[in-house]
């Protein structure tokens, strides 16, 4: 799935045995300047690894930065929908969303789906956030969004990074669209959910509403 040449690909890898590095080390050979491999010793989440993608991207002075996962749950042929809603002004944040226009998932099962679909509506009730993928990974911004936060203040680090990310750009004033994609599941590897995850994402939301609240986020 060969993206046109203005793109480049950055891979942060937390040490996976799956001999990540190795394939990564042979594509940057393979298409030189254009992927990157940001290598970080042990597990360190999800979290800091955006952080450190993030202000990789900012240092290269990249304009649109995207986010997605490299196990192809994220389709890269979705990237220019997404990219373009940024370039043409409509948004200043884009989410290729799973729950906008039906449901957009393909081999979940049913638990794994309500739970995410009741984690998005309570998210929402909360904060009032206007998402409805509010754990979305998949996701576009202009440069400008990312400089206006202190990234020394996030410390969520599972899938509640993911919806504090959204939250304070939406707090900030920017705007934000949900482009429908289809998600698949991986057919190989483990997902990272976990219960602590899940108790960390519904713990922080009241984080975000009350600290939103006393404006201190």
């Amino acid at each position: 799935m060969q993206q046109p040449g203005g793109l480049s690909a950055l891979v942060v890898d937390d040490g996976s045995p799956d001999g990540t590095r190795e394939v990564v080390r042979g594509l940057e050979n393979a298409y030189p300047g254009r992927i990157a491999m940001l290598e970080r010793s042990g597990k360190q989440g999800l979290g800091t690894a955006y952080i450190d993608g993030f202000g990789y991207a900012l240092r290269e002075d990249f304009e649109i930065i995207c986010g997605m996962d490299a196990d192809l749950s994220h389709n890269p042929d979705d990237l220019p929908r997404l990219i373009e809603t940024i370039q043409s002004g409509e948004a200043d944040m884009s989410i290729g969303s799973r729950y906008v226009d039906g449901v957009r998932i393909i081999n979940w099962p049913l638990s794994r789906l309500m739970l995410s679909y009741a984690a998005g509506i309570y998210t929402r009730l909360i904060t009032r956030l206007p998402v409805r993928d509010v754990t979305a990974g998949f996701l576009c911004y202009h440069r400008r969004t990312l400089e206006s936060l202190d990234f020394s203040c996030i410390k969520s680090n599972g899938y509640s990074f993911l919806i504090e990310m959204k939250f304070r750009i939406w707090r900030k004033g920017f705007k934000l669209k949900e482009i429908p994609i289809i998600f698949t599941e991986r057919t190989e590897g483990q997902s990272k959910m976990s219960k602590a995850i899940i108790r960390e994402a519904a713990f922080k939301v009241w984080e975000f509403r009350f600290r939103d609240l006393f404006r201190k986020l």
